[in-house]
């Protein structure tokens, strides 16, 4: 049991470090981290329902893991080569991609519950 204790605590080291990482790297992340804190702030403010609530803040935390795992994909593929690769280029692109489309399904939820809250 103390064996899995350290673990999963490692793991969450590694992790906090992985975060950071993205933080200190990559613009984008502090961007979207305030467009979090507004889209959060308006989904608590508002009278929404929970379950709408809790599917604004989960989905921009989904965007918040998109540009993580889009950061560690730029990663890879410039420690492979520096050389300029059609198959570099694409999976750089397809890693942005997976960003914005979390973050197009983020709007749509908003437009959608927003809708909702206006029909009443």
């Amino acid at each position: 049991m103390l064996n899995q204790l350290r673990r999963i605590k490692q793991r969450a080291i590694w992790s906090w470090a992985g975060f950071l990482h993205v933080y200190r790297t990559e613009g984008s992340l502090m961007q979207w981290l305030v467009a979090n804190v507004i889209s959060g702030g308006l989904a608590i403010a508002l009278p929404l329902g929970t379950a709408e609530t809790a599917l604004l803040l989960m989905g921009g935390v989904m965007v918040l893991a998109a540009e993580c795992v889009n950061t560690a994909i730029e990663r890879v593929v410039d420690d492979i080569s520096t050389e300029i690769r059609d198959a570099a280029r694409q999976a750089k692109d397809c890693g942005s991609a997976a960003v914005a489309v979390t973050a197009v399904a983020v709007g749509v939820a908003w437009v959608v519950i927003l809708i909702g809250l206006v029909r009443g």
